[in-house]
């Protein structure tokens, strides 16, 4: 925008945007390392006109009292105001400055750019989470304490010196008698993996750059191999390079089938080459950031490198359908494509559907309760991550996780099959930083296991995505971090060694905070899954729907 140009109803100042850039003329060298890493072009570097009052020197005895202006002509930083170009607060601008002269400060008033984003008739999209009405103060999750304390009548546990079996089964884990019926009947019976209860969640290939999916990819080998612990990573819908099907870490690894199937030509015929069979077979169904709603993969991502693998040609935006296109029915998408991973595998791997957060994720299980291959039920709540999506979508649809799973379990405890089917529960676990406080009160609300991937970015990767809509421009594949970009003048900023080591880092320290919570039960040799009596918040109705403890 010129400041002297013509003034529209969309004309905007910089003041109406939501994000505006400080810049220290003093201090700045023009450099231009900050307009060079702007992912959105926010700033440029532009000519100023300066008046400046020049006062002569008094001389003599008759000095002359007039004055002249003088204008001096600047380069510096400007800040566009065109909503096309809006910052986005990530602060790269400042990461890369050398003199520190320049940084994006976020607006107080809480509207701003909301009603100017819809240019060209289309709607907002972004990468992240939802913004959360309640800001720092946190949700349901986070307001959960843990008031059940072994003292006197059950001694607690050192959470330094004492062994914790800190594992979780997936797997159909069926009564002995159907189990032997099944082996007598059909000469198999369901496999069961132990894993640790905290899985990376689904991040393809392609929606990831390949340093920040290596980086994930060797953090959790060396989990494995060096630790000992269990760790598992999902591979998303965008399929999985052939390096990794016929490597023995495949064992880590959980497929993921999407509605796309994008990729799963190259996994099938690689499977006479597998050295190990996958940990399981993920069937995406929804997503809890965008349930009912697909997936795509813009044009721009698909290099030759994510064609290849997903086995399209490049640069083609590759959609993904809401719903797998040959299933007309939950028994025959359940029944059949569940049998069909199970044979794909010899039956020796187990398989079971995600779905997003839903009024009708009852129905679902109740249909899994009678299906033998159903080897558990993936719930991806709305707080769920995405690298594109409807504002619509990511602000206005989608279930709690917490109420869902929490109806989900209770629901198997009627039907006596608690033991039996492994709910697993993501979206939103960690959104405010309390990753093992949050996944240990959805172990205690019923799940199994937990599923976290935006939390992953930030603290394995420094992705810059907040609640407070900063960054959030995953869906461009302008990653200033080059966590979601496919370009490599982008994701070469990212050490995927470093990525790998702050990965370790994370399970580490979750693994400690996750005994300091456990340890106080009185519980060493088991998860407290459904251990509901330990929880308690200070919200009646909250403590009403979940069936736990109400406190003040």
């Amino acid at each position: 925008m010129f400041a002297n140009g013509a003034i529209s109803p969309s004309t905007l100042s910089v003041k109406d945007l939501l994000w505006q850039i400080h810049w220290d003329r003093d201090r700045c060298t023009l450099c231009g390392r900050c307009t060079a890493v702007c992912p959105v072009h926010a700033i440029e570097l532009g000519v100023h006109r300066k008046r400046v009052v020049d006062i002569p020197a008094i001389t003599g005895l008759n000095p002359s009292p007039s004055t002249s202006n003088v204008y001096q002509v600047y380069h510096g930083i400007r800040q566009k105001t065109d909503p096309a170009y809006a910052c986005v607060g990530c602060a790269s601008c400042n990461l890369v400055c050398p003199n520190d002269c320049i940084i994006p400060v976020r607006s107080d008033e809480a509207d701003k750019l909301r009603f100017h984003v819809n240019r060209g008739g289309q709607p907002r999209r972004r990468g992240g989470r939802r913004n959360a009405a309640d800001g720092a103060a946190g949700g349901v999750l986070d307001r959960i304490k843990f008031v059940r304390i072994s003292m006197l009548t059950d001694p607690a546990l050192d959470a330094g010196r004492h062994e914790f079996e800190l594992r979780t089964l997936l797997g159909r884990i069926l009564p002995p008698e159907e189990s032997l019926a099944l082996f007598r009947s059909q000469g198999w019976i369901p496999p069961v993996r132990e894993i640790y209860p905290l899985m990376i969640g689904a991040m393809s290939f392609g929606a990831l750059s390949p340093n920040m999916w290596e980086g994930l990819q060797m953090g959790v080998a060396y989990l494995n191999e060096e630790l000992g612990m269990p760790v598992r990573m999902c591979t998303g819908e965008g399929g999985c390079p052939p390096r990794l099907l016929r490597s023995r870490f495949l064992k880590y690894v959980i497929l993921q089938i999407a509605s796309g199937y994008f990729g799963w030509d190259e996994i099938i015929h690689a499977l006479p080459e597998m050295k190990e069979d996958p940990c399981a077979i993920e069937i995406k169904y929804g997503q809890g950031a965008k349930p009912g709603d697909g997936g795509l993969l813009m044009w721009y991502k698909v290099n030759q490198l994510i064609a290849a693998i997903r086995g399209v040609p490049t640069g083609v935006s590759l959609p993904s359908p809401p719903t797998h296109q040959t299933k007309y029915s939950i028994e025959e998408a359940v029944a059949k494509m569940i049998q069909s991973m199970y044979m794909a595998w010899g039956f020796r791997v187990p398989v079971y559907p995600k779905i997003s957060g839903t009024s009708t994720a009852l129905a679902v299980l109740n249909n899994l309760t009678r299906n033998p291959y159903a080897g558990g039920l993936a719930i991806d709540g709305e707080d769920g991550g995405t690298g594109a999506a409807y504002n619509v979508s990511m602000d206005h649809m989608g279930h709690p996780i917490a109420s869902n799973l929490r109806d989900c379990y209770l629901n198997l405890v009627k039907l006596g099959r608690q033991n039996e089917i492994p709910l697993f529960a993501g979206g939103g676990v960690g959104k405010h930083g309390n990753l093992a406080a949050n996944a240990a009160a959805l172990i205690m609300l019923g799940a199994s296991g937990i599923q976290s991937g935006k939390y992953m970015m930030q603290a394995a990767a420094g992705c810059l995505g907040s609640e407070s809509d900063r960054c959030n421009i995953c869906n461009i594949g302008l990653c200033p971090k080059g966590i979601t970009s496919q370009d490599p003048r982008l994701y070469r900023r990212l050490d995927p060694e470093k990525v790998a080591e702050r990965v370790v880092d994370v399970f580490v320290s979750f693994d400690t905070e996750l005994k300091k919570i456990v340890a106080p039960l009185g519980r060493s040799t088991s998860l407290p899954i459904g251990m509901s009596d330990a929880l308690a918040i200070n919200d009646y109705n909250a403590a009403e729907r979940l069936q736990i403890k109400y406190v003040v």
